[in-house]
């Protein structure tokens, strides 16, 4: 790289969004930090982080799969606030609508947007139980802290992304525009060393191929 005259994208220190709310009841944390499954919706990790535009700061809610580390489901909003997580949750259960839920995990950090009454009551409506680690410990949630990370290189701190995808951006319309490629491109296109160098998209189709009789999402 450096006889080529490039330079890798490098992520910058986080700014934190995770904010408790001592009074709301929280779940206990059933994934201990676990983050491998034997198949797709079986867990689920969420989080949301920050991306600065002209206009402002925009935040971004990601749902993934643990299994195929596919993100099922994202919302970006100008405010950081229960129905950002909540709506990425909705684009999860609608686009795994055609299979059964019941007793899926669903896993994120103890901020007051995942540990509020409209988050718990749609994951109670799908089926899945609620998973939440310790307060200021990233490691109870690493895969999502991950998915958060590559996002903001690959998309927001890197050059050609930025070119590509018409960055950088005036605010959340164009933005959001953006994220919608880059995540067709990280479910259909990059490749992931945890999945031997596969697709999320090839992984599930891999499993799927191997157990006929499972549902497809």
């Amino acid at each position: 790289m450096r006889q080529a005259h490039m330079q890798g994208a490098r992520r910058h220190l986080k700014r934190f969004t995770t904010r408790a709310d001592p009074s709301a009841p929280r779940a206990p944390d059933l994934l201990r930090r676990d983050f491998s499954a034997e198949a797709p919706n079986v867990k689920w990790v969420c989080d949301f982080t920050y991306c600065s535009t002209w206009s402002g700061v925009v935040y971004v809610a990601f749902v993934v799969d643990v299994f195929s580390r596919r993100i099922i489901g994202w919302k970006a909003s100008r405010q950081m606030t229960a129905p950002l997580v909540v709506t990425a949750l909705d684009m999860a259960a609608w686009v795994r609508r055609h299979v059964e839920l019941a007793g899926l995990i669903c896993h994120s950090d103890a901020g007051s947007q995942y540990t509020s009454i409209a988050h718990t009551e749609r994951l109670a409506e799908i089926g899945a139980a609620p998973s939440i680690g310790t307060v200021a410990t990233s490691y109870d949630n690493a895969l999502a802290e991950t998915a958060n990370g590559i996002f903001k290189t690959e998309l927001l701190r890197n050059p050609a992304a930025l070119e590509i995808n018409g960055g950088p951006w005036k605010g959340l319309t164009d933005l959001e525009v953006a994220i919608c490629a880059w995540v067709e491109w990280f479910n259909e296109r990059r490749l992931h060393a945890e999945l031997t160098y596969s697709t999320p998209a090839e992984a599930e189709a891999d499993y799927y191929a191997s157990h006929p009789h499972a549902e497809v999402a």
